[in-house]
């Protein structure tokens, strides 16, 4: 009997053919998310779900899947979108896409720490607005990576990638706070120190950890008060391991001098929000795994392992739960 899929987004037809060559798919044909009634409707009876990490995958959900659900595939390699303890109950198996967004996120994430160092946001605006003038000594000068201190939350394949990427700049010196020691930390001269030594001593705070009861929200007032007013914070990992709150008042009030997201909590971040009344801060869509390149190997990757799952295969990256 054919098996039965359900896609929650718009896919490339690489990973759509994967998919349609083995199994009965349903897809949701659009770029925005499936609304939560029509997704609890198609779901019922499905051996497999193909997600995204917007997809809130959580137990009304896979309830209403059935006993029939075996698989859950997700295109990211977040996955803290997925009830965890409910697939483990259910003996659910459930994939994700690590590792092939490493280059691009990396690559992203040394963008928004120049975006946000060297004002450049700031100084398009002042382009634009007819803001540049006459040249001024001292006229929209930011903070340089030559001689500094780069602290990194999280020193797992994307921290070392942004290292790797930094280094040429001339950082002086690299720091890095983890659970337990990496392995590759000698590859870039790394210390290993406590999260309150990395904030206190570092000129850039890189974040590229998971999300998880540890580390929601450890980027608070408390935090903030340990860095340097000089400092910047860059974020490419989860919305939900900063306080927006407290950072904006950080920001507000000078106590860091910037800050560069490319995640936030919501996602998308509401207009009015007052994070986006700072010019001190660069928020962008969070697009760090956006370049066509890896985007189609997350799609391939990710019905790989859905299929994978149906057949009691091995995963190409299964999540351990």
């Amino acid at each position: 009997m054919a098996r039965n899929i359900y896609v929650t987004r718009r896919i490339s037809q690489k990973g759509l053919d994967i998919l349609k060559n083995r199994y009965n798919v349903s897809m949701w044909d659009s770029d925005e998310p499936v609304p939560r009634d029509e997704l609890l409707k198609k779901i019922v009876g499905c051996d497999g779900i193909y997600c995204v990490l917007s997809d809130k995958i959580d137990a009304k959900v896979i309830e209403a899947a059935g006993s029939t659900l075996k698989t859950i595939s997700t295109m990211s390699v977040g996955y803290d979108h997925i009830d965890l303890s409910m697939c483990k109950q259910r003996k659910i198996t459930v994939g994700f896409t690590p590792d092939v967004l490493t280059d691009a996120t990396a690559e992203l994430t040394v963008a928004l720490l120049l975006a946000a160092s060297r004002r450049i946001v700031e100084g398009v605006n002042e382009v634009k607005s007819g803001g540049w003038g006459t040249w001024k000594p001292y006229w929209m000068c930011g903070l340089g990576l030559s001689g500094s201190t780069v602290g990194i939350v999280g020193l797992g394949r994307i921290g070392l990638a942004v290292a790797n990427r930094l280094k040429p700049f001339g950082v002086k010196r690299f720091l890095y706070n983890n659970r337990t020691p990496s392995q590759h930390a000698n590859l870039i001269a790394a210390e290993l120190v406590s999260f309150e030594q990395l904030l206190e001593e570092s000129d850039f705070v890189v974040v590229s950890c998971a999300l998880n009861s540890d580390t929601k929200e450890m980027f608070n007032s408390n935090a903030f008060e340990k860095m340097k007013s000089s400092a910047i914070l860059i974020n490419t990992s989860r919305g939900g391991v900063v306080q927006q709150d407290d950072l904006y008042k950080a920001l507000k009030t000078g106590e860091i001098k910037a800050a560069g997201l490319d995640v936030t909590t919501p996602e998308p971040l509401p207009t009015d929000h007052q994070l986006l009344s700072l010019s001190n801060c660069v928020i962008l869509p969070h697009i760090g795994s956006a370049t066509d390149d890896t985007r189609e190997t997350m799609t391939i990757l990710a019905a790989e392992n859905l299929v994978a799952g149906i057949e009691g295969a091995p995963m190409p990256h299964q999540v351990k739960i």
